[in-house]
């Protein structure tokens, strides 16, 4: 089974698995790491077609049932029993969809603002129906078709250097083909929107509440989600960069008590 990249992290407690959104990599959580690495022991993945990840043509490989068994298989080969996972948007949808598999291997879980965790079922459908169209956009256009994405960090007006900065020089390595084939096969089939109800996980919604975007989600998770607890920072969708100090804070003290 080929494997998204990982890097594992030495630190004062179990193992804690990252997952970073589209168009990122792990420069996601450099901000973090070194609060984080106080009460865990950080596994960070790059997705297909992302940071230091193959960029696979098949597309099962892209398909959010394929990343789950891919983390388990990492859990497995590093030798862990259970750990907790972390996930920014879509990564969020990727473990949330985790740890409603496999909550026997799941301590706890946080998760940042994701649409596309909780995406209605004919936005997901979009991405299914033009999944070609879609490949083939940014295999023609490369990088400069990437670029122009809304949600590229080069548009971020406050996430701060030096952190915007690593998130721009890890964009220079984005495969097109990764990216089209990530918004047609991981987004078209990311949302666990029917499936949170079945929670049994200890979770933490970090929400910046500077996307109003996110708010009917945050409602839908509050009032469906099982064991859920929500914390709110003064940020937008790049939660754990614009909120640095909360988010840590907050991640941190949650690990401990889990």
């Amino acid at each position: 089974m080929l494997l998204p990249y990982f890097e594992q992290y030495e630190g004062n407690g179990p193992a804690l698995l990252m997952v970073h959104g589209f168009l990122s990599s792990r420069a996601q959580w450099l901000a973090n790491l070194d609060a984080l690495r106080q009460v865990c022991s950080p596994v960070v993945i790059e997705l297909f077609g992302h940071g230091r990840a193959a960029s696979p043509t098949d597309s099962a490989c892209y398909q959010p049932d394929y990343y789950v068994a891919a983390f388990d298989l990492i859990r497995q080969q590093l030798g862990i029993e259970s750990w907790s996972v972390l996930g920014y948007s879509l990564g969020a949808a990727l473990t949330l969809r985790y740890s409603l598999t496999h909550p026997g291997h799941t301590h706890a879980q946080v998760f940042t603002n994701s649409t596309s965790a909780f995406a209605e079922p004919a936005v997901t459908a979009h991405f299914r129906k033009n999944a070609q169209q879609l490949i083939r956009q940014y295999e023609t256009g490369g990088l400069d078709a990437i670029n122009a994405i809304a949600v590229h960090p080069r548009h971020a007006k406050r996430i701060p250097e030096p952190w915007k900065a690593q998130l721009l020089a890890d964009c220079q390595q984005l495969s097109p083909g990764g990216v089209g084939r990530t918004l047609a096969h991981t987004n078209g089939n990311a949302s666990v929107r029917d499936l949170i109800k079945n929670n049994q996980v200890p979770t933490l919604l970090v929400q910046g509440t500077r996307e109003a975007r996110f708010e009917p989600f945050r409602d839908y998770a509050e009032a469906t989600m099982p064991n859920l607890e929500i914390v709110t920072v003064d940020a937008g969708h790049a939660v754990n960069l614009e909120a640095i100090d909360g988010f840590n804070t907050a991640v941190t003290d949650f690990l401990r008590r889990h």
